[in-house]
């Protein structure tokens, strides 16, 4: 006999890492990244596999990270993500399921790219598709009232994009989606090894520097020890080692902070008054895998002198806001299915 099912997953489809939650656990936290065989267009690995294979790999095996700003770059790609990670996580036992899947997006995103992400989930034979917008799920996550009438800003720092977004009664009022986020603050690092140091290294040792001594001013209470990078030496092409610290890092990210200040300040400038109000007794509050920047609280904070509230376990805070969303999806009207486009 067929055991018919019906499974729900709730996915924070990010530039950087994918994570899904079914059930109310988090099942999967896996970097967005797949590994192609060239020669037959087979996929190799997913997620962590694949990312180890990433920088590293022969003419017959490539790597693709099927987003790009926030928004699938890649279409098969994506594809091939998304169900690579779901069967990470199926029943094989059970032949037939209804998938219903929340997914969040960027708060900028066209209409275009709406489609795109809805076709992907119709290829992974999804019945019920809705998307969240980013910095809705976000406050959802951290547990603000989304639906009160009262104004709460989030930025959300993710690895494509910055959203930045006033939320009251279950609307986003006011928002800034720019794309300047962890992908760019990993180029910057590399740009800034290259000059410093005379040193090419990888997008992967960028981001273990990143994570390592990545700050956001060079006025730090604790700062970290300094941290040995390896790459090769452009003079000499000779693999060699220099050590960094947070203050070089500080120096490299600041234009990149700069411009996340600049669009924080427009969307405040946007907002209605009575909303303001409310931000200045609530404060910011910083989400995504950038809030966890050192000192990035405390920059924004003496820039609009305003409090930074960093959320806690900021890498989940959205994708625990999108299972929220699909727990009641029948309740949250901000939710946007097909026949909304």
């Amino acid at each position: 006999m067929f055991n018919f099912f019906k499974q729900e997953l709730a996915i924070d489809l990010g530039t950087a890492n994918t994570l899904i939650i079914k059930d109310g656990q988090v099942v999967v936290d896996q970097p967005s990244i797949v590994a192609i065989n060239r020669m037959t267009n087979e996929v190799i690995a997913v997620g962590r596999k694949a990312m180890l294979m990433h920088g590293k790999t022969h003419e017959n095996i490539k790597t693709i990270r099927p987003l790009k700003d926030g928004v699938i770059a890649d279409f098969q790609a994506a594809e091939n993500l998304i169900q690579g990670l779901i069967e990470l996580i199926e029943d094989k036992k059970r032949l037939f399921s209804h998938l219903k899947i929340v997914i969040c997006i960027p708060s900028g995103i066209t209409e275009v790219e709406k489609r795109a992400v809805f076709d992907s989930a119709d290829h992974v034979d999804s019945k019920e598709t809705y998307l969240i917008h980013e910095p809705m799920a976000a406050a959802l996550g951290i547990g603000l009232d989304v639906q009160a009438p009262e104004g709460n800003m989030i930025v959300d720092i993710g690895g494509g994009t910055t959203e930045i977004a006033v939320i009251a009664l279950s609307g986003i009022v006011t928002d800034q989606s720019i794309r300047i986020a962890g992908d760019e603050f990993t180029n910057d690092i590399i740009d800034f090894m290259k000059r410093k140091h005379n040193l090419l290294i990888g997008e992967r040792t960028a981001e273990d520097i990143k994570i390592g001594v990545g700050a956001a001013i060079q006025d730090l209470e604790d700062p970290p020890a300094d941290f040995p990078v390896n790459g090769r030496d452009l003079l000499t092409g000779i693999p060699k080692q220099v050590m960094t610290n947070y203050e070089d890092i500080a120096e490299a990210l600041d234009k990149s902070i700069s411009k996340i200040e600049e669009a924080v300040l427009k969307a405040l400038e946007d907002t209605p008054p009575e909303l303001a109000s409310d931000i200045y007794h609530r404060g910011i509050y910083l989400t995504g895998g950038g809030a966890l920047l050192r000192g990035l609280d405390v920059r924004l904070s003496r820039r609009t002198k305003l409090s930074v509230h960093i959320a806690e376990d900021p890498l989940r805070a959205v994708v625990r806001g999108t299972s929220l969303a699909l727990i009641n999806s029948d309740e949250y009207s901000f939710l946007i299915d097909r026949q909304s486009l």
